[in-house]
């Protein structure tokens, strides 16, 4: 089987078996395509470990390498499964400090909020948006998926939404807080434009992505996921269990919720210095 002929293969099985995201995908192909391109008319799937290394040994940032490390380990279990090759190169990744996520404060975002010309139907698009953002804590790309008929807002003091387009397709239940729903349905009652879709662009379309960076963007001068992370951070500092904001943010392993743990500490280590009396001496 051709190299070319492979990764149309691979691309599929993480379509379908993996269910990856579009913008997932386009990188995981994008990395191997730079791969194969290294190694010139030579088959891939008789490299050896020590030939990767001579791809690998470029990058010197850690954090490229690991994503290069991750496509070529993903490609590589893939055609060995499938019994393409006999070999299955898995090389572990780079150790990388850890970054701590970058979060708002509950003021920071009022004070963007407070920014905004609810007197326009945008205006009143931006603010529901930011608030349902910050209340739900799902991706971007969730959010703008997100369709009326998955918000049961009945209740506005028991809305909940069902998010059906997370990472792996795994279906999940987020309440919502009632002050995001009054902005939603302020929106709403305001927009004549008839859609299937919760967020839409001037033209009545589904919102894009880039859009919404956009948006978030010149309100608040953060990217959407920051206000992920002000999600979970609000919830740590008000003491809530790490499970249950695994749970709320979708995280297959709580490993990956534990990066706010450091907040927790944070604010543990202010409260001692601010209440313990050997502190103050």
């Amino acid at each position: 089987m051709s190299s070319s002929t492979l990764l149309i293969a691979f691309q599929e099985y993480l379509h379908i078996n993996k269910a990856l995201e579009a913008n997932t995908i386009k990188s995981y192909l994008s990395d191997l395509r730079q791969f194969q391109k290294h190694f010139h008319k030579q088959d891939i799937l008789k490299l050896k470990t020590m030939d990767v290394f001579s791809f690998l040994i470029q990058f010197e940032n850690k954090r490229t390498l690991n994503r290069k490390l991750s496509s070529i380990n993903a490609f590589y279990a893939f055609c060995h499964k499938l019994e393409f090759s006999n070999s299955n190169i898995n090389i572990p990744m780079a150790k990388v400090p850890k970054n701590l996520p970058k979060y708002l404060s509950f003021d920071e975002i009022q004070a963007g909020l407070q920014t905004i010309d609810r007197s326009k139907l945008l205006g009143l698009r931006d603010y529901a948006l930011i608030l349902f953002l910050y209340a739900s804590g799902c991706r971007i790309s969730e959010a703008i998926l997100a369709k009326r008929e998955d918000l049961n807002m009945e209740n506005p003091n028991d809305a909940w939404l069902k998010i059906r387009f997370a990472k792996g397709q795994k279906e999940r239940m987020i309440p919502i807080a009632p002050i995001a729903i009054q902005a939603l349905e302020a929106y709403l009652k305001q927009a004549s434009m008839q859609s299937e879709y919760l967020w839409l662009n001037y033209r009545g379309e589904a919102l894009s992505r880039i859009s919404a960076y956009k948006i978030i963007k010149s309100y608040l001068n953060v990217s959407p996921h920051v206000l992920r992370h002000s999600f979970a951070s609000a919830l740590i500092l008000g003491g809530a269990d790490l499970r249950v904001i695994q749970e709320l943010l979708g995280h297959s392993s709580l490993e990956t919720t534990q990066i706010y743990t450091h907040i927790q500490q944070e604010n543990l280590a202010e409260t001692m210095n601010a209440y313990h009396p050997l502190a103050k001496g």
